[in-house]
């Protein structure tokens, strides 16, 4: 069955900005629920791969509410969050004094080699081209950064990938009706990681970029992944 957030085309933009204003006073409460909080320590696992040092000018992309944002800053980063949907961007607002502006993922407001550090979690799949979005965030590094891609993945253990995928599909959408009152909400995930290319695409597409030391770290078995690369 189609899913009313998920459009490819023109249209993905429009849809993906109705589901997070659905889901942003929710957000970050469901992501604890349905990961059973490890979602937070597969951000921590992304700060420490970003090697942050002292007055690193890092960008986050598609911020979301803010968690990626305020883990660069407390690890010495000066940093930008970047988000289009206003809802999730009202709540980090709230969180935190950062730079968050909001701004088209695919058309990033910053000058060539910008970034010391260039991350994003779980929004490169929401894009309408993924690719677009990698190659933004690949132009506004520089030489030297560190780019890193948190998202959910796609195992290669076969029976792992049915049994993780039967909870994407069956059970996660029941978030979205019990919070939301629309289980569409959270089937959109399972709908649109069909759809993306996941870790090993993404690493194929680092490595077209031109990218140095690309690294796939897999989480829960794949289910999540850290995509990591720097640029010469």
């Amino acid at each position: 069955m189609a899913n009313k957030f998920y459009q490819p085309g023109q249209e993905r933009a429009a849809r993906v900005e109705d589901l997070f204003a659905t889901i942003a006073p929710r957000y970050d409460l469901i992501n604890d629920l349905q990961s059973l909080g490890l979602h937070r320590h597969w951000k921590r696992k992304l700060i420490r791969l970003a090697e942050v040092k002292t007055g690193d000018r890092a960008l986050d992309v598609c911020c979301g509410t803010g968690d990626i944002s305020i883990a660069l800053a407390a690890a010495g980063a000066e940093v930008a969050g970047l988000d289009f949907s206003a809802a999730m961007l009202a709540v980090a607002k709230k969180r935190s004094p950062i730079q968050f502006l909001q701004g088209d993922a695919m058309n990033l407001p910053f000058p060539d080699n910008s970034f010391d550090i260039v991350a994003i979690g779980y929004g490169l799949r929401n894009l309408s081209s993924w690719e677009r979005g990698l190659e933004e965030m690949w132009r506004v590094a520089k030489p030297g950064a560190r780019l890193l891609v948190l998202d959910f993945g796609k195992p290669d253990n076969s029976v792992w990938r049915q049994i993780y995928f039967a909870y994407l599909k069956w059970l996660v959408p029941l978030f979205g009706k019990i919070f939301c009152k629309d289980s569409a909400t959270h089937a959109y995930i399972f709908a649109s990681l069909q759809h993306y290319p996941a870790q090993r695409g993404v690493a194929e597409k680092m490595k077209t970029l031109g990218a140095a030391d690309v690294h796939i770290h897999n989480l829960c078995g794949g289910a999540m992944s850290i995509n990591f690369c720097r640029k010469p």
